[in-house]
């Protein structure tokens, strides 16, 4: 018997902007719900321009030489491959998204913010004890973890890990918007929000619905002029699809969609 939450779903077109295992992971949840997810990423994700700094931090993290290692995204993990930490090294994790990656490349996991997961949640509630840290980010990674450790006294090497780079959506998903036939876009980090802002037209964004992982994210999408309809109460691509679960029923239906 079907359901009308799952009647709600099913058929329900969602672009899912982002690849690699998230892109895929929030494909099979939308694709269990009954959605036909459209993956068609607007960021990719490249080495360093000057890999050296990388380097030399992550031989020193093998060394000892940090207390702590705060990883901001699971795009930072696969450059953590191969690394066996020190026992006295702890791990913080900027959500759940974030810590089930490393634990799935066999990493532990210390310290995860309870509630607001962002580098604000992470300095919020930091723990005590160490006295450097390594971050290993994107290029465009905003300072405020950094900054915030280095205001209490603690040393701290943020080193690019990887850049973010933008990818043109496929013609065949802008026509798809455009035409309406979108009823929601799974926004995952603040570089997503703002190529979807500037890659889709206006008419689209005005009439589907922008669900975001996270507030970080939210909050970039809406400095990028886009209306959030709904944020994922826990970071995770499960959060995520529950938030496109809940703001797809929530909202009236609408033509096209």
């Amino acid at each position: 018997m079907v359901t009308d939450r799952a009647a709600s779903m099913t058929g329900r077109r969602v672009l899912v902007p982002r690849g690699g295992d998230l892109g895929r992971r929030l494909a099979e949840l939308l694709t269990e719900r009954g959605c036909e997810a459209v993956v068609a990423p607007v960021i990719d994700f490249a080495p360093p321009a000057d890999p050296a700094p990388l380097a030399a931090s992550l031989r020193t993290l093998a060394e000892g030489g940090y207390d702590w290692l705060a990883v901001t995204s699971a795009t930072t993990v696969p450059v953590l491959a191969g690394i066996r930490l020190p026992d006295h090294t702890r791990v913080a994790a900027v959500g759940g998204g974030t810590a089930l990656a490393l634990h799935s490349s066999g990493f532990r996991v210390d310290y995860v913010p309870a509630d607001d997961q962002s580098a604000r949640g992470m300095l919020a509630d930091w723990p005590e004890g160490g006295s450097r840290v390594l971050i290993p980010q994107s290029e465009i990674a905003a300072p405020t973890l950094a900054e915030g450790l280095r205001a209490r006294g603690l040393e701290v090497d943020a080193v690019t890990a990887y850049r973010t780079v933008a990818a043109a959506l496929r013609p065949d998903v802008v026509t798809m918007a455009a035409a309406g036939a979108l009823s929601a876009v799974t926004l995952t980090s603040a570089s997503v929000a703002q190529q979807i802002a500037r890659q889709l037209p206006p008419a689209a964004l005005a009439r589907t619905l922008m669900i975001c992982i996270g507030e970080p994210t939210a909050r970039a999408a809406r400095a990028s002029g886009l209306i959030v309809a709904a944020v994922a109460s826990h970071s995770s691509a499960e959060g995520l699809v529950a938030a496109v679960e809940a703001a797809i029923i929530g909202d009236s239906p609408n033509e096209g969609f």
